[in-house]
């Protein structure tokens, strides 16, 4: 599977800073939504639950997230991608992009150990290509 592969799917939690407009997480973000998928944030350090700010909504974990989830998109560092790891494993969510940066050997070797589908990739290139096609 290719990570652009992933935009087939509809439903999608960016991890990372989404309501820094200067950090690639919101970038991704808006993408996300223009295309046409449903989104929300997740940022296990924010110190309020279901944030709503300039119509983005974040929670602190998953398990919070009103929908059911098919792509993780991690934009956050990897100590908190590990945790949103183990906390995805137990929800049954299987399929992770890792951006650059959020990568780790911890997380490539969780996900393997545990069948997730985890693919390093840039979901703004992915997305601005499927626009160009």
């Amino acid at each position: 599977m290719e990570s652009k592969e992933f935009l087939n799917y509809t439903n999608w939690i960016v991890a990372g800073d989404i309501l820094n407009k200067e950090k690639y997480a919101s970038k991704i973000y808006e993408a996300l939504e223009k295309s046409g998928k449903q989104v929300v944030g997740i940022n296990p350090n924010y110190k309020a639950q279901n944030i709503s700010t300039n119509g983005k909504k974040v929670y602190k974990s998953l398990m919070e997230v009103p929908y059911s989830i098919d792509v993780i998109n991690l934009c956050i560092n990897p100590q908190l991608g590990i945790k949103l790891m183990k906390e995805a494993i137990k929800l049954n969510i299987n399929m992770v992009l890792i951006q650059p940066g959020a990568e780790s050997s911890e997380i490539r070797q969780f996900c393997k150990a545990n069948e997730m589908i985890a693919i390093e990739g840039c979901a703004l290139i992915d997305i601005s290509s499927e626009e160009k096609n």
